[in-house]
């Protein structure tokens, strides 16, 4: 645990790219769907997610309740041809999935072969 039961790890996250889409996986065990937030402003997608446990104790002379609070928020910025309205999130045994899917016509229209001189 860190500070005051803030616990701030930051996930790993593997990034790969097929023919279709960039695919994100991001390593997040212990949380739930409901725990995760995903914004994409404009080319900037942010992942971030947080989680409040509280657990009480009670005897005849005492009363104890701790607090476990822990987030995170990644953040990373998009090729101009994925396309955020199609974006797809899942989270399965621990990991957090997007697929971001590219667009075909602007892929083409940014790739350049450059000449060897």
């Amino acid at each position: 645990d860190g500070f005051a039961g803030k616990t701030l790890t930051m996930p790993k996250v593997n990034v790969t790219e097929d023919k279709n889409n960039y695919n994100l996986e991001l390593a997040a065990p212990g949380l739930q769907k409901k725990d995760f937030k995903v914004d994409v402003n404009g080319n900037l997608l942010t992942i971030s997610a947080q989680k409040e446990d509280s657990k009480e104790e009670k005897d005849e002379s005492y009363t104890r309740k701790e607090y476990n609070y822990s987030s995170f928020s990644r953040s990373f910025t998009l090729p101009d041809e994925v396309q955020a309205d199609k974006i797809e999130a899942t989270y399965n045994d621990g990991i957090l999935k997007l697929a971001l899917p590219k667009n075909e016509k602007i892929a083409l229209k940014n790739h350049k072969a450059i000449a060897i001189k």
